[in-house]
């Protein structure tokens, strides 16, 4: 009995002192983190109080691997976000706060449907604002290697918010990955742009709306937002295009030179007549939506590096202003998994074609890769990995 229970011994003493390792290698982390805070002129009183109660968030580093915007098909993102119900709710905001708005855009120029858009996609219109500590939460993600150089950098923002006496740690509640209050900015946003529009002596992001709408503002201005121009829009495409034409965003081409390659808005009008650059977006490949995207779609990038999200707000604005749904739906194909990713990226290098690292991450790179394996074996090069494409590079489920 005492010869079969050794190496179950064995192996619990080994898991313990890994765990203990792990906890060790953590606990180590925050005291070098509570070092850093002081050495940055952090108060030591809000240093050591805030730090010695964190708590490594195991939660926090399975999210941070596994984005919707990395992972979901945009059918799935999409339809997800940009709902009936959303639309729905924020026409009536849009009216409820008409002046604020009116007073916003004059301001920065950027219009009200916009900021509702926004407001929509982060919190759901201030409904949901996140529940997770967030110096719990950016202490986890500065002390894991991924992203550290950037986490710590916004752990240490937080604690100056903090220190300034803005909120309190136990106030501090947000998105697993630092994103606060009720248009979800990250502390060092929070810092910069964070505005007092109802004159209450402080920016509250988390339960004034006045605050949190115009903060919005004040940071998509900051960041180059045209007045003047839209976002975006969907378009169609003529008969026989050619699709490697569409390289994604790094593609800027005058609106004029689409106009010549016979591509018209979604209802088959004439593009306007405009002196602006634009790029052509193939979210779902040739099957679904097209869309040409202007400098503003660079903008709400600067919020949230994905297309997908860019997109989602652009459409959403529109249907708040009072637009339609879009005309041509995405087609529902499966998500694929980050498995899948990494497997089409190792097929795509294997023939020849340059995917990058095999991150799992369906980036612009992969796309590339897709787009000249779609080439070579005359498919068309929209880039995208259809069902049939992926069978052909032999990626399983």
């Amino acid at each position: 009995m005492r010869l079969k229970q050794a190496p179950l011994l064995a192996l619990a003493v080994g898991l313990l002192s890994v765990s203990s390792i792990a906890h060790a290698s953590f606990d180590e982390c925050v005291a070098n983190l509570q070092k850093r805070a002081t050495e940055e002129g952090i108060s030591e009183e809000t240093a050591t109080q805030v730090l010695s109660k964190v708590e490594q968030i195991d939660r926090v580093l399975e999210l941070d691997r596994k984005q919707p915007e990395f992972t979901a098909s945009f059918h799935d993102y999409f339809t997800k976000r940009v709902t009936e119900q959303r639309v729905e709710r924020g026409r009536e905001l849009l009216e409820e706060h008409e002046q604020l708005l009116q007073d916003i855009t004059a301001e920065t120029g950027v219009p009200g449907h916009y900021l509702i858009a926004f407001w929509g996609l982060e919190t759901n219109f201030g409904s949901y604002t996140g529940n997770m500590s967030v110096p719990s939460s950016l202490t986890t993600l500065a002390c894991d290697q991924r992203r550290s150089d950037y986490f710590t950098r916004e752990l240490m923002n937080a604690l100056r918010i903090l220190d300034r006496g803005d909120i309190s740690p136990e106030q501090m509640e947000g998105s697993w990955a630092g994103a606060m209050g009720q248009m979800q900015f990250m502390p060092s946003v929070y810092l910069k742009h964070a505005v007092d529009a109802d004159g209450s002596g402080k920016a509250d992001l988390w339960r004034s709306i006045p605050d949190a709408l115009t903060s919005a503002g004040h940071f998509l201005e900051s960041m180059g937002w045209n007045r003047n121009e839209r976002w975006g829009r969907e378009v169609l495409l003529p008969e026989g295009f050619d699709y490697s034409q569409a390289q994604g965003r790094s593609d800027e081409r005058p609106l004029s030179e689409w106009r010549d390659m016979g591509l018209r808005n979604a209802f088959g009008g004439e593009l306007p007549v405009a002196d602006m650059e634009a790029s052509l977006l193939l979210p779902a490949g040739h099957q679904g939506p097209a869309f040409l995207v202007y400098d503003n779609f660079r903008v709400i990038m600067g919020w949230n590096r994905s297309e997908f999200y860019a997109l989602a707000v652009g459409q959403l604005a529109n249907r708040i202003a009072g637009g339609g749904p879009l005309q041509q739906p995405p087609p529902d194909h499966p998500p694929l998994s980050l498995d899948q990713v990494e497997a089409l990226q190792a097929a795509l290098n294997e023939r020849g074609h340059d995917a990058g690292p095999v991150d799992g991450i369906l980036g612009s790179g992969t796309r590339n890769a897709l787009r000249a394996f779609q080439e070579q074996a005359g498919l068309r090069a929209d880039g995208y990995p259809d069902p049939e494409l992926l069978e052909r590079l032999g990626v399983t489920d």
